[in-house]
């Protein structure tokens, strides 16, 4: 693939493709750099990253496709990867392998290889592999296969240099196989009926002998319908000659040839000692150990945002930095300022502030919560804790027609239910996202509010966070149930791979830590001063007052609130976080008792979600789907909320 310097400048394409949790888009920064476009795939909800760069003093466009187990598509966007290779102008193919799992990762490069799209194979993840006693023999692995393989280790940026100058050297696999004899037949008579492609006919003939429908559109563009029904015919045919399914039976021919390699390849050292890490990473899947382990995970996670972060962090940044020095100041200056203008200086440091309140609120009481709770977010990612998690949760999430792959939105949610709310299209079917969807808008806190809430808890009886927690579990597990139960559609099954647990890097994780605080300064911070803004008209055209008394009966003698609450929720629907912020000001001034405390930061949690929130919504699940969750919600919050009121009053 290299040029030399006379030749003119050409535009090369490479794709990384693997299976998920293999360091890919890690390696995709490092080949790439960091800013890379981000879209959807045409006609699909799947993300695509890529990103233009020189190599080798030639134009080149990586892409990062989404992690696949196979190239038979069962998922969408096992179906987007395939699509890429299919119909897009792809020169080569880095196939990133855990090379810890290599068996796994050579089902796919076989698949590659079948496909006759030229490949090289990177092992990356050394360190972890050898701390298993697990050595390959790279050099024959590169022998049988007939391309190069380059080991790495992507998070030490460790081979990047000798992966990049493999690139010039990338060629077509010289490895071949067969299957059955019955199975050999019927793919070339498919592959003498197909038009050329991207891709080799024999591997689409293999495909559709696998029972492949999502081929159906591409096919019908360059297959006369009569050879489609031939097509069909065969497929029909041989499948009836065998008592299990075709991909079944082509599967396990492949994975016999991987053994093959393995056994050829692979070594494996004796008297290797299990270290701690990998003790903890089996008791955290364990099914008593495991919520022992979940328990010390929330028990720190409380310890650090709710206590550090809510109550240490935010005593200080609003009760001295802004209460004694930012505040008194400003009001000094913007009153001196506008003196002939009452109007103006009350927007910037009356009751409803800009400063005063808005940015208080922003950075004085919400900022410490969200940079705690992301740096804690960061050390379950970087330790591989949130695919034990997954597995831990897959039943429960099963109740809600979901499976374990939900927790990575949940656990997102609990950061930003907006960024959720996009996440949920791992889900592989639409029945699954749309409850995913409903279930993070209807319960599942924002890292700012959820601050909030365990701030208050610090302060409230024991029985608090247990009653809440017990409450909008429940709500959320019902609801789930019953939608499940409603929607039309299918769900999907749960395969995941886990990851070793891993000493987390402090760099990685500031690193991450820094996006994170980049994207709340920008989306979050605008978004209080708006809502303060609200409040502050509302407050000067006199109508506060007549919305809190319209929404007297269902806010204070429905759930027996001071009417001060109805602001919260008017500002609640700009901002969920912005609304527990409120009530944890009223808290701080006696304004709530206990039973009036519980009840909010059960209405509040259950409560509609954010603009930002309900506008992505819209966008991922449509105008009407969106409207009816909101319905639903709004219903559900204050049902719940009036509820528990009554059962604690009495």
């Amino acid at each position: 693939m290299a040029v030399s310097s006379t030749e003119p400048a050409k535009h090369q394409r490479i794709a990384l493709i693997g299976n998920p949790n293999v360091g890919k888009s890690v390696l995709f920064g490092l080949l790439g750099g960091h800013y890379a476009s981000v879209s959807n795939y045409p006609g699909t909800t799947v993300e695509v990253s890529s990103v233009e760069t020189t190599l080798h003093r030639e134009k080149t466009t990586f892409w990062d496709t989404p992690g696949v187990n196979l190239l038979v598509p069962m998922s969408e966007a096992e179906k987007v990867t395939r699509d890429i290779l299919l119909t897009e102008p792809i020169d080569a193919v880095i196939q990133v392998a855990d090379a810890k799992n290599l068996r796994r990762s050579l089902l796919l490069s076989l698949q590659l290889a079948e496909m006759g799209i030229p490949f090289l194979l990177n092992l990356n993840m050394e360190d972890e592999s050898s701390k298993r006693g697990i050595l390959i023999d790279k050099e024959q692995l590169a022998s049988l296969l007939g391309i190069p393989v380059v080991g790495t280790i992507a998070i030490k940026k460790k081979g990047i240099e000798e992966l990049k100058q493999k690139i010039a050297s990338v060629r077509t696999s010289t490895f071949a196989f067969h299957y059955s004899k019955e199975i050999e037949e019927a793919i070339h008579k498919i592959e003498i009926r197909l038009p050329n492609s991207r891709i080799s006919k024999r591997s689409i003939a293999v495909m559709i002998l696998a029972g492949d429908k999502s081929l159906n559109d591409w096919l019908s563009i360059g297959v006369p319908p009569p050879v489609m029904k031939e097509i069909e015919h065969i497929q029909n045919e041989t499948a009836e000659k065998f008592a299990e399914p075709l991909l079944y039976l082509m599967n396990r021919e492949r994975l016999k040839q991987v053994d093959l390699i393995l056994k050829t390849v692979f070594l494996k050292k004796s008297g290797q000692k299990k270290e701690w890490l990998e003790l903890f990473g089996k008791l955290s899947m364990h099914p008593v150990g495991g919520f022992v382990v979940l328990t010390g995970v929330l028990f720190a996670l409380y310890e650090f945002v709710g206590k550090f972060g809510a109550q240490t962090g935010v005593n200080w940044l609003e009760k001295v930095l802004f209460g004694q020095y930012l505040n008194p100041w400003a009001k000094a200056f913007f009153s001196t300022l506008f003196s002939s203008s009452p109007f103006l200086s009350d927007l910037f440091v009356g009751p409803y502030g800009l400063i005063t309140m808005g940015l208080t609120y922003a950075f004085g009481i919400i900022f410490p919560i969200v940079l705690t709770f992301f740096i804690f977010f960061g050390l379950m990612e970087d330790s591989g804790y949130l695919p034990r998690l997954a597995v831990m949760m897959n039943r429960l999430f099963r109740i809600m027609g979901l499976n374990g792959r939900a927790v990575v939105p949940m656990v997102l949610g609990l950061g930003c239910d907006t960024m959720a709310t996009v996440s949920s299209r791992i889900m592989d079917t639409k029945k699954e996202r749309v409850i995913l969807t409903f279930l993070l808008a209807l319960g599942v806190p924002c890292s700012a509010q959820l601050g909030i809430i365990l701030g208050m808890f610090g302060s409230l009886p024991r029985w608090a966070p247990f009653l809440w927690g017990g409450v909008v579990g429940g709500v959320m597990i019902f609801m789930g149930f019953l939608a499940s139960r409603v929607l039309r559609g299918e769900t999907s099954d749960f395969i995941a791979e886990i990851p070793p647990i891993r000493r987390p890097l402090l760099k990685n994780i500031m690193t991450k830590t820094i996006a994170r605080l980049e994207w709340y300064l920008k989306e979050v911070t605008p978004l209080f001063l708006i809502a303060t803004f609200f409040l502050f008209l509302l407050d000067r055209l006199h109508l506060i007052a007549a919305i809190q008394n319209a929404a007297s009966p269902l806010i204070v003698k429905g759930l027996s609130l001071p009417p001060e609450a109805t602001e919260v929720f008017l500002a609640g629907f700009l901002r969920r976080d912005y609304a527990a912020t409120y009530f944890f000001d009223l808290f701080n001034k006696g304004m709530l008792d206990t039973t009036q405390a519980i009840v909010c930061l059960i209405v509040i949690t259950l409560f509609v979600p954010c603009l930002a929130n309900l506008l992505m919504i819209v966008k991922e699940r449509g105008a009407r789907t969106a409207t009816v969750m909101v319905g639903l919600v709004y219903l559900i919050a204050f049902a719940v909320g009036g509820i528990v009121n009554f059962i604690l009053r009495i």
